[in-house]
């Protein structure tokens, strides 16, 4: 007899028939799309939010902090290799927010219009965009100014005018990643997508600080907020959505053809 599976395992129902409890959905309905969600994925984001506000605060009030943490950008800036600098510079573009608001539209569009998925458009959009609205918030909150760049041997992109942790670009980067990852499960291409996902993610962290536009610090609490703001995405989207697509009415239009 198997055992049963263990209790903060990942979830994630394909069918919305095995958890609705009016059991199997009319066909013609709109499909609901669950994403994978930790049993404890309230006190998780929690626990993941206070370490975040935890490390920022730090770095902020002990003196010196900041002060280390600028001596590796600086040995990165003594460094910089031309082949190095422009996959720098293209990270820098890619993973703004101009190029990162076209990449999500574009995936987006793809699933409504080609997949005939809207509610699984709209669950992508919204992961992918979770990692900005986490850096935002606790950019306000921890309000860390960025590296200097007059510190610096070789400032590739000087940026003064935002506040530096933590890293927008990582932030958007590491919520992408779990997005891809979400669409991916299930197929064959699960495991390559989340190794594929963390390189990127990883790279992306590396170039901000190649750049000098943000600490180690600031990279590192990226990928603790994104994964705070998927993990509490992911809990609430299950938690409501199916009772938002219960009041809407069935519609050609946003229809789920996937089984």
């Amino acid at each position: 007899m198997p055992e049963p599976a263990p209790a903060d395992r990942l979830t994630a129902p394909h069918d919305r028939s095995a958890t609705h409890p009016a059991g199997p959905r009319p066909a013609g309905s709109t499909q609901f799309w669950a994403l994978p969600q930790a049993r404890h994925w309230l006190l998780l984001g929690i626990l993941l939010s206070a370490a975040v506000l935890a490390l920022g605060l730090t770095a902020q009030v002990v003196p010196g902090g900041s002060t280390a943490e600028l001596a590796v950008d600086q040995d990165l800036s003594q460094h910089h290799a031309a082949a190095l600098t422009v996959v720098a510079m293209a990270l820098n573009l890619v993973f703004g927010p101009a190029a990162g608001v076209v990449l999500i539209a574009v995936v987006a569009l793809y699933l409504w219009l080609v997949r005939r998925d809207l509610v699984k458009a709209v669950a992508f959009g919204l992961v992918a965009c979770s990692g900005w609205a986490a850096s935002e918030f606790f950019k306000l909150v921890v309000a860390r100014q960025r590296p200097d760049p007059a510190l610096l041997f070789d400032p590739l992109a000087p940026e003064t005018g935002s506040n530096s942790y933590p890293s927008g670009h990582v932030s958007f980067a590491v919520a992408l990643g779990f997005a891809l990852y979400f669409l991916a499960r299930g197929t064959r291409w699960a495991r390559v997508t989340a190794v594929a996902a963390a390189l990127m993610a990883l790279v992306v962290a590396w170039s901000r600080l190649y750049i000098g536009v943000h600490y180690p610090t600031d990279v590192a609490a990226s990928f603790l907020a994104a994964s705070a703001a998927v993990l509490l995405l992911a809990g609430l989207w299950n938690r409501f959505t199916p009772r938002i697509l219960d009041r809407l009415p069935s519609a050609a239009s946003i229809r789920s053809t996937r089984p």
